[in-house]
């Protein structure tokens, strides 16, 4: 019997992806676990296995096809003997699925939410089916989900949202109490076509949007939107920390080790979060998960984007390790070569546009992080010393962007303080 290959979800964020380069032709034997196609996703280049065994009957997506979403089918294995004829026909346009697979979201399994409902029953749901419908006012049992395993999705809440009989009584007729506090609807911005008609005369060129600018779009935007920033700024001086750093990369020149002051930091970040344990956590929803690791995530700048490749364990790492460590995940972030284990997790980000000038900047949270440091520029500046007298020394700025609902306002201090007196007594963070 004909087995169906489906499109992926490569990673949690993934919706839709570029079927890069098939690395098998019709008429192939397969095993599990053979590599059958490189896949791009809104992060990286991924190897996409094969799971099931047969012969490759048919390749329903050409080569280079971009916005294939999640679940369409990419390819049809058969059995020895059985034909292919009856398999669809090759796609070379951009793909769409059947109407059952175009309507799921690109949400992997594990985000479907178990909705109850007032009847004790379960409805099987993905998070913006379930937000689209508390919106629109939509009673999710009295939809059947078109999504893998009936789980509803978004489609699903749209095309119900016409129907009257799938609206709960109270959506019919609010109370200005209900009114109140139903949730408001995310603004709109202006279409493309009105953004375009401004600029009518005018020489520009349009670029379209990847799924690594998509996924950067409506994360930060949910970010900013959702999450209560607070902010906090403080200088360091890194004098002895600059003084200490030319010791150790004297000693360890031999091993090609060079220590950057990022590596610095990121042990300062770790260790605190070992000091501050409340402020090691991340935000659940209806809940918040304290971490006992320091798991530190860095942002990388990359041509398109940027990823965010997590140092896992960083305060149980010597300096040269995270160093190490953290040259090849930048490297391989660069390439698109991540694997997606190794950019989600973390509870605490690091953000660095001091090699580029920038004196202090606020960064925003990626969430579900509980906060984020940015750094800024080290710069020659007057300072007035322990003794009294006015000196010089190499001062950085950093700003702490905090989630409210995770770290209060003197938790955050605290954590910000055990970071800076990290970083200005260096020696004490090997101890």
């Amino acid at each position: 019997m004909a087995t169906e290959i489906l499109m992926p979800a490569l990673s949690p964020t993934m919706e839709e992806g570029t079927l890069a380069k098939w690395l098998v032709k019709e008429g192939d034997t397969v095993s599990s676990g053979d590599i059958l196609a490189e896949i791009e996703t809104d992060k990286a280049t991924m190897e996409f296995e094969a799971v099931d065994e047969g012969i490759v009957g048919r390749l329903l997506i050409a080569e280079g096809t971009s916005g294939v979403k999640v679940n369409t089918p990419i390819a049809v294995l058969v059995e020895e003997g059985e034909s292919a004829d009856a398999a669809p026909a090759a796609k070379s346009a951009p793909a769409t699925a059947p109407a059952a697979a175009a309507a799921a979201p690109a949400t992997p399994p594990a985000a479907t939410l178990a909705v109850a409902v007032s009847g004790g029953a379960r409805v099987l749901a993905s998070p913006l089916a379930r937000r689209l419908a508390k919106e629109k006012g939509i009673d999710l049992s009295a939809l059947t989900g078109s999504g893998p395993h009936g789980r509803v999705v978004k489609a699903d809440v749209e095309a119900a949202s016409s129907s009257p009989a799938t609206k709960t009584p109270t959506a019919a007729v609010q109370t200005p109490a209900t009114a109140a506090s139903a949730p408001a609807a995310m603004p709109a911005g202006p279409s493309a076509a009105s953004v375009a008609k401004l600029y009518e005369g005018r020489d520009y060129e349009e670029m379209p949007l990847d799924g690594m600018r998509k996924t950067i779009a409506a994360r930060l935007t949910e970010a900013k939107q959702t999450i209560p920033h607070f902010y906090l700024r403080r200088d360091v001086q890194l004098d002895a920390l600059m003084k200490f750093r030319g010791q150790l990369n004297a000693q360890l020149e031999s091993r090609g080790v060079k220590l950057s002051v990022n590596d610095f930091i990121i042990k300062a970040c770790a260790n605190a979060l070992q000091a501050v344990p409340d402020a090691n956590a991340v935000w659940a929803g209806d809940r918040i998960l304290k971490l006992k690791p320091s798991d530190v995530a860095v942002a990388v700048a990359i041509d398109g984007g940027l990823f965010t490749p997590v140092l896992k364990d960083a305060h149980q790492k010597s300096l040269s390790a995270l160093s190490s460590e953290m040259k090849d995940l930048a490297g391989r972030a660069r390439s698109r070569k991540l694997a997606p284990h190794e950019y989600q997790g973390g509870s605490f980000a690091i953000s660095n546009l001091g090699m580029f000038g920038i004196d202090n900047f606020d960064a925003v949270i990626n969430p579900p992080h509980g906060a984020i440091l940015a750094v800024g520029a080290g710069v020659k500046k007057p300072v007035v010393k322990a003794d009294g007298e006015i000196g010089v020394a190499t001062v950085m700025s950093m700003t702490l962007s905090v989630d409210h609902r995770v770290i209060d306002g003197a938790l955050g201090a605290e954590l910000l303080k055990a970071i800076i007196e990290n970083l200005e007594n260096p020696m004490a963070m090997l101890a």
